[in-house]
């Protein structure tokens, strides 16, 4: 179809200075009517491309009925409502797509049989959600969204739910080229605003409008630094995970291995030493102490019912627990861990402190392993020689950064397990990391929690993250228990702490 110039367009109305950018998205939407899971194009019957062209049955643009915009556009020049206020009421309305994503399945099949949603035997959360969304328009006629952006080799992008893992679903929104040109956007950004429902020709929610972006206004994008570009220091700012006196594992880490903010661990670890409780109980200790900050829980290759229970140990609302389960295959564990490390890349651009907590990093190097493209060199235990590239640079994105803001990861590495794979990827990234925390299968069989070796165990450059007295008596504390047997020295030190209500009220009773 030739594009007829002599057709007159309709003119465009300036009181609403988002209708272009929603103009090109409901172009650029119309162009690809609808892609798979894959971003191959469907055939769909019914698309058009510009508005000024005439329309199979010869009808003229005038007769046609307006789009979507342009009804937003003709309200708020007629005055009847102000653009802000029509969006904000949105967000708190029945259509936020949000909130229908974190209900759970049972709540979700009695809302939709409460608003007489048809077919629902047998569909799963995602076309269930979608289905009520779609019913649910049709009264409202605009929706409000939010997701973190996965860019695709075409150019365009879709919206993710880290409630669903970053998995391609029914309810993704689309994103357009030319949407992603003009805010600059990558992938991990977290964009939020006004979205329309698929047409008949289409199958996904498109982006209308920009809101916000990582929850701030958009022209803030253009000031931010990118990732790669900020610069790397030392951490200097204590982690503090003491919350409760009774809490003796989070004591005894804060004064073994001080955790400061831009931290790069490893937690190495036997099977079944607790490393997983180990975690759990980290996070849980950062979103009290540290409400700001955003803490994600990254659990690849894990066990299902061990997410359901991090799930509902490890919640609040800077928070996110994220998996890829044994039963998934390596290309799923790469994408999941790919899009939570440039999530959390543009949240420390935007000066916030996150957290990643990896279970584990040998499982995440083992998946790389088996996707990465064979290039002739085989290390021992049959690594390929650039299988691991990829896994260190999601470990050496952790830092803190001059210019504010720190990326922290904690990762497990598995050791004993009788695989040789395993001890080569554990030696690779030994000396990569600036925290160490070894877990002992020998205090495990003694029933001695935490199972945390602590002559072993320790931080670079620690006494950047101390007070001068505190680290003296740290200092003394260490030769102490040093002389001790592993088991030993642990029983006595938490006996110890079971004794004192803080560390430093222990610290204080310490004599010089």
């Amino acid at each position: 179809m030739t594009e007829d110039s002599s057709t007159p367009r309709r003119p465009r109305h300036a009181s609403l200075e988002s209708l272009e950018e929603a103009d090109d998205s409901l172009h650029a939407a119309k162009q690809i009517a609808s892609f798979d899971e894959s971003g191959s194009p469907v055939e769909a019957h019914g698309a058009t491309g510009k508005r000024n062209r005439r329309s199979p049955a010869g009808l003229e643009p005038t007769d046609q009925p307006m789009s979507l915009a342009e009804e937003i556009a003709e309200e708020v020049a007629r005055g009847d409502i102000e653009p802000q206020d029509r969006y904000e009421s949105l967000k708190k309305g029945d259509t936020y797509i949000t909130q229908l994503q974190k209900m759970t399945m049972p709540e979700l099949i009695e809302l939709a049989r409460s608003e007489q949603v048809g077919d629902i035997t047998g569909a799963k959360k995602q076309d269930l959600v979608f289905r009520i969304l779609k019913e649910r328009v049709k009264l409202n006629g605009l929706m409000f969204g939010e997701g973190t952006l996965e860019i695709l080799p075409d150019g365009f992008g879709f919206l993710r739910s880290p409630d669903y893992h970053y998995l391609s679903c029914p309810d993704d929104i689309y994103v357009s080229p030319s949407q992603i040109r003009r805010f600059g956007l990558r992938n991990g950004t977290s964009v939020a605003g006004q979205i329309r429902p698929p047409k008949e020709s289409e199958r996904y929610f498109a982006l209308l409008r920009v809101e916000a972006i990582q929850g701030e206004d958009p022209a803030k994008l253009a000031t931010c630094v990118f990732f790669d570009d900020l610069t790397p220091l030392h951490p200097d700012r204590r982690m503090a995970l003491e919350n409760t006196p009774e809490e003796i594992a989070m004591r005894v880490i804060d004064l073994i291995v001080p955790i400061g903010f831009g931290q790069r661990g490893l937690i190495v670890s036997p099977p079944r030493a607790g490393k997983t409780v180990l975690l759990q109980k980290m996070a849980k200790a950062v979103l009290t102490n540290y409400p700001d900050a955003y803490v994600i829980m990254l659990l690849i290759d894990e066990r299902p019912e061990e997410v359901t229970d991090m799930e509902r140990q490890v919640k609040g609302p800077n928070c996110e627990v994220i998996s890829s389960t044994f039963d998934e295959n390596a290309v799923r564990h790469i994408q999941v861990a790919e899009m939570v490390i440039e999530k959390a890349k543009r949240l420390v651009e935007y000066g916030r402190d996150v957290i990643i907590f990896l279970d584990s990093i040998t499982r995440l190097a083992r998946a790389f392993n088996s996707e990465c493209p064979s290039s002739g060199k085989i290390l021992s235990g049959g690594i390929d020689a650039g299988a691991l590239q990829r896994p260190k640079r999601f470990f050496g994105s952790a830092r803190k950064v001059e210019e504010g803001g720190s990326l922290t990861i904690l990762a497990t590495a598995l050791v004993d397990t009788g695989s040789r794979m395993d001890e080569v990827i554990f030696e690779e990234f030994k000396g990569t990391g600036n925290l160490e925390i070894i877990l002992d299968r020998k205090l495990v069989d003694k029933r001695i929690w935490p199972a945390i070796d602590i002559n072993r165990s320790g931080t670079r450059r620690e006494e950047i993250l101390l007070q001068p007295d505190e680290f003296r008596r740290i200092c003394i504390l260490r030769r102490v228990l040093g002389e001790m047997h592993p088991a030993d020295a642990m029983e006595l030190l938490t006996a110890r702490l079971s004794k004192t209500k803080s560390n430093a009220e222990f610290l204080l009773s310490l004599k010089s």
